[in-house]
């Protein structure tokens, strides 16, 4: 017998004999806590800032004001026509180079680390939220999912040809532990919690 199959030999013979039952994965986030207090939270220590609107004309009215609107922003979603362009979709990844703003929709997001999943499906180019100087994404606060396990049971098994979890703006840290902004994409991101 080779030392091979000897030590796979011992490693059998040596198995714990009781069966250790996986974890019910469902309780987490049952904790009662508050979602949207957490989701802000988190949001707000990984560099990111959320606002609480109602609708869509508070959204334009905070971009008009916080954001230089004369500047390129771009959008897939019709409501934000009167500030953002939406023709965009199909030019040239590379001419997106000069855009300011990306405001795009997730489908959801996560309170215990802040993520928004994000599809093709709402991105109208796969290179759009990473590649503005600033990113802007609104998620109704009804689609706030605890925890990632439950995020991952939403996804299921949806078909998409591109699919990402955003939380927060760029960010890098190097080894003397200096955090640095915008270092790869958005140099920031704001959440428009939508009722």
């Amino acid at each position: 017998m080779s030392s091979k199959a000897e030590i796979l030999k011992k490693i059998k013979q040596n198995q714990p004999g009781f069966v250790t039952e996986l974890p019910n994965l469902n309780v987490l986030g049952s904790e009662h806590f508050d979602i949207l207090q957490t989701y802000k939270t988190i949001l707000k220590n990984i560099g990111g800032d959320s606002v609480e609107v109602a609708n869509y004309d508070e959204i334009i009215n905070y971009i008009k004001t916080n954001y230089a609107v004369e500047k390129r922003i771009i959008s897939t979603i019709p409501e934000l026509s009167e500030i953002a362009r939406l023709d965009w979709t199909n030019d040239d990844a590379h001419s997106l180079q000069n855009v300011e703003l990306t405001i795009i929709k997730a489908h959801f997001g996560v309170a215990e680390n802040s993520a928004l999943w994000v599809t093709d499906a709402v991105l109208g180019q796969r290179v759009s939220p990473f590649i503005a100087q600033y990113l802007a994404i609104i998620v109704h606060k009804k689609d706030l999912v605890a925890t990632m396990h439950q995020a991952y049971e939403r996804i299921g098994n949806q078909e998409y040809g591109f699919g990402t979890f955003i939380a927060g703006p760029s960010k890098t840290a190097d080894i003397e532990q200096s955090l640095v902004l915008g270092a790869h994409g958005a140099r920031g991101l704001i959440v428009f919690l939508l009722d």
